[in-house]
């Protein structure tokens, strides 16, 4: 059986569905190239376990060796990098740069926005101290040369953790309305891209708001999706409206520190008749959902799911099998249906770095799907699409006004969410 467990999210990679992800930093000056190298080179030697190569091994399981040769650091360009290829000298993990903008590209295999944020806080540390001379780092910054713990390695053993049943689960079914939109870009042959817009919130304005109406940002954000899909979805008899929002389960399993992916999600079942209710009345029932849902055994649970997927697909007797089975069986796949999606990774302490950045944003797969990043003075919305039209953003700015939120949109951008090639058998 393979023993890295980095390796299970490979199988079921699509050119479509890629799972991999996009960090977009903007700095306050043009980024140095001969810098952003060097300081990519010092920073991924504190990673060995992202300095890897794809391979496979005698059982035909996709196996990571470490890769000695440097990350690459490329000027971007608009078109997809194909990660695991010569282009970027085999990594899953690759650097590209454009006037004032630095994108960390990576696969979402051996981690997600959590672990693939320690990387991005150190290559950009290293980088700022080179441009600017000594700034006070983050306090939980992984400075190059110290040691990786056993708490960042953490994959925990399922036998060690308890049985307890879930006191509820989510029952609410699949909210199947926007599917089409998916489907239509999965199935056509002639779709290619994905877009996104970038939207700016000024983080006092927003939490001056939440706290008027007793929320979060996670569950403000789920209501105004419900409220702006009720505008663009027609409506149907005997459906419902759901909004999921990505909650992190790396505590319920002991593993507090660890770079790996452990993110399960939480559903928010609206019905048709509740669009006209407030959105403070939404965000209320987006926080009961909350609480019923957020139970450690629920965590438990997902990761024992994980496991035993991931086990299955060791027993496969060849390549096509093992990718076969990890698509059928898919946790990703096999999530209740939602309309959308809000996924945000919380506050995140930057020290002196912060008078340097100007925006983060986190490009992922998915439709109407919100990823949301906090700096000191702004949250940073990536409001993704699968297709051109521009009424969900609309609808969804609409609501921003009329709860007199402050924003500003940017024009509309194209993902390249990255490629990853991959061994054959």
């Amino acid at each position: 059986m393979s023993k890295n467990p980095d390796i299970y999210l490979l199988y079921e990679y699509m050119e479509k569905l890629p799972f991999t992800v996009r960090f977009k930093v903007q700095l306050d000056a043009p980024v140095d190239a001969d810098m952003l190298n060097q300081a990519a080179q010092e920073a991924i030697e504190r990673f060995p376990y992202f300095k890897v190569q794809v391979g496979l091994d005698d059982q035909q399981n996709y196996a990571l060796t470490h890769n000695v040769r440097p990350i690459a650091v490329l000027p971007e360009k608009d078109e997809r990098l194909v990660l695991g290829s010569k282009a970027v000298n085999g990594h899953l993990f690759a650097i590209t740069y454009r006037d004032d903008c630095i994108w960390f590209n990576f696969s979402h295999a051996p981690c997600g926005a959590f672990g693939g944020m320690f990387w991005l806080k150190t290559t950009l540390y290293q980088y700022m101290l080179k441009k600017y001379g000594k700034l006070a780092p983050p306090k939980d910054i992984k400075l190059p040369g110290t040691p990786v713990t056993e708490g960042e390695l953490a994959f925990p053993d399922v036998e060690a953790l308890p049985e307890d049943e879930p006191i509820y689960r989510y029952d609410g079914g699949d909210s199947n309305l926007a599917l089409m939109r998916t489907l239509k870009y999965l199935l056509n042959p002639f779709a290619k891209d994905c877009y996104f817009y970038q939207i700016e919130i000024p983080i006092k304005d927003f939490m001056d708001y939440a706290a008027r109406i007793d929320g979060s940002p996670n569950t403000i954000l789920a209501a105004m999706m419900y409220k702006a899909s009720t505008g663009f979805l027609k409506e149907k008899k005997d459906t419902h409206l759901s909004v999921r929002i990505a909650a992190d389960y790396r505590d319920d399993i002991g593993a507090s520190e660890s770079y790996r992916d452990f993110v399960r999600f939480i559903h928010i079942r609206y019905e048709w008749d509740m669009k006209d209710e407030s959105i403070e009345k939404l965000n209320m029932r987006a926080r009961g959902a909350i609480i019923k849902q957020n139970q450690v055994e629920l965590g438990i649970e997902r990761f024992r799911r994980l496991d035993t997927v991931h086990k299955a697909v060791d027993e496969q007797p060849n390549l096509k099998a093992k990718k076969k089975y990890a698509s059928a069986n898919s946790a990703f796949r096999s999530d209740p249906r939602d309309n959308s999606t809000i996924s945000y990774v919380g506050k995140i302490d930057w020290g002196e770095m912060d008078q340097h950045i100007k925006g983060l944003y986190t490009i992922t797969d998915g439709d109407l799907m919100l990823e949301v990043n906090a700096l000191s003075d702004k949250f940073c919305i990536t409001f993704q699409l699968v297709d051109k039209k521009r009424e969900p953003l609309d609808r969804f700015c609409e609501i921003l006004y009329n709860e007199k939120i402050p924003y500003t949109v940017s024009e509309r951008f194209t993902r390249y969410l990255p490629k990853i090639e991959l061994p054959q058998a």
